[in-house]
Protein backbone atom coordinates (compact mmCIF):
# COMPACT_ATOMS: atom_id res chain seq x y z
CA UNK A 1 0.00 0.00 0.00
CA UNK A 2 1.34 3.41 -0.55
CA UNK A 3 1.92 6.36 1.66
CA UNK A 4 -1.05 8.20 0.48
CA UNK A 5 -3.60 5.13 0.65
CA UNK A 6 -2.39 4.52 4.13
CA UNK A 7 -3.19 7.78 5.31
CA UNK A 8 -6.38 7.30 3.47
CA UNK A 9 -7.44 4.63 5.52
CA UNK A 10 -5.87 5.94 8.60
CA UNK A 11 -8.06 9.06 8.18
CA UNK A 12 -11.33 7.08 7.54
CA UNK A 13 -10.80 4.37 10.79
CA UNK A 14 -10.25 7.60 12.80
CA UNK A 15 -13.24 9.04 11.89
CA UNK A 16 -15.19 5.89 12.48
CA UNK A 17 -13.58 5.51 15.69
CA UNK A 18 -14.68 8.89 17.00
CA UNK A 19 -18.21 9.05 15.45
CA UNK A 20 -18.56 5.69 17.58
CA UNK A 21 -18.46 7.56 20.70
CA UNK A 22 -16.93 6.92 23.37
CA UNK A 23 -18.04 3.73 26.20
CA UNK A 24 -19.93 5.36 28.59
CA UNK A 25 -19.15 1.98 30.59
CA UNK A 26 -15.33 2.60 30.49
CA UNK A 27 -15.85 6.38 31.54
CA UNK A 28 -14.01 6.80 34.87
CA UNK A 29 -12.69 2.97 34.66
CA UNK A 30 -8.54 2.01 35.26
CA UNK A 31 -7.22 -1.32 34.67
CA UNK A 32 -3.73 -1.44 36.20
CA UNK A 33 -3.30 1.99 36.73
CA UNK A 34 -4.26 2.84 32.79
CA UNK A 35 -6.94 5.16 32.79
CA UNK A 36 -9.08 3.83 29.41
CA UNK A 37 -10.52 8.21 28.84
CA UNK A 38 -6.61 9.02 28.66
CA UNK A 39 -5.93 6.35 26.65
CA UNK A 40 -7.98 6.79 24.15
CA UNK A 41 -7.12 10.42 24.25
CA UNK A 42 -3.42 10.21 23.86
CA UNK A 43 -3.78 7.14 21.13
CA UNK A 44 -5.95 9.16 19.08
CA UNK A 45 -4.04 12.52 19.38
CA UNK A 46 -1.10 10.45 18.64
CA UNK A 47 -3.54 9.19 15.36
CA UNK A 48 -4.80 12.51 14.64
CA UNK A 49 -1.16 14.34 14.47
CA UNK A 50 0.28 11.79 12.81
CA UNK A 51 -1.96 12.32 10.34
CA UNK A 52 -1.53 15.93 9.98
CA UNK A 53 1.79 15.62 9.84
CA UNK A 54 1.56 13.13 6.49
CA UNK A 55 2.46 10.20 8.54
CA UNK A 56 5.29 11.44 10.31
CA UNK A 57 5.43 11.47 14.69
CA UNK A 58 8.29 13.19 16.59
CA UNK A 59 10.43 11.56 18.77
CA UNK A 60 8.21 12.32 21.49
CA UNK A 61 4.63 11.41 19.94
CA UNK A 62 6.38 7.89 18.99
CA UNK A 63 7.05 7.07 22.31
CA UNK A 64 3.85 8.18 23.87
CA UNK A 65 2.39 5.84 21.21
CA UNK A 66 4.42 3.11 21.61
CA UNK A 67 3.58 3.46 25.22
CA UNK A 68 -0.18 3.07 24.32
CA UNK A 69 -0.03 0.26 22.44
CA UNK A 70 1.77 -1.83 25.23
CA UNK A 71 -0.98 -0.29 27.22
CA UNK A 72 -3.71 -1.63 24.66
CA UNK A 73 -2.46 -4.87 24.58
CA UNK A 74 -3.08 -5.00 28.41
CA UNK A 75 -6.31 -3.43 28.81
CA UNK A 76 -8.39 -5.00 25.85
CA UNK A 77 -8.32 -8.83 26.99
CA UNK A 78 -9.64 -7.05 30.38
CA UNK A 79 -12.57 -5.17 28.86
CA UNK A 80 -16.32 -7.40 29.27
CA UNK A 81 -18.49 -5.25 27.63
CA UNK A 82 -18.25 -6.33 23.53
CA UNK A 83 -18.91 -2.67 21.98
CA UNK A 84 -16.19 -1.27 24.26
CA UNK A 85 -13.97 -4.34 23.42
CA UNK A 86 -14.39 -3.16 19.54
CA UNK A 87 -14.03 0.14 20.49
CA UNK A 88 -10.52 -0.31 21.85
CA UNK A 89 -9.42 -2.90 19.14
CA UNK A 90 -10.03 -0.24 16.44
CA UNK A 91 -8.40 1.89 18.25
CA UNK A 92 -5.44 -0.32 18.41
Amino acid sequence: MIRTEQLHSAARLLRKHRDAGFPADLRGVEFDDIDMVMLDADTAGCASTWLTNGGVLDPERRRVLRACVEDLDRVIPRISDRSGRRYYQRLH
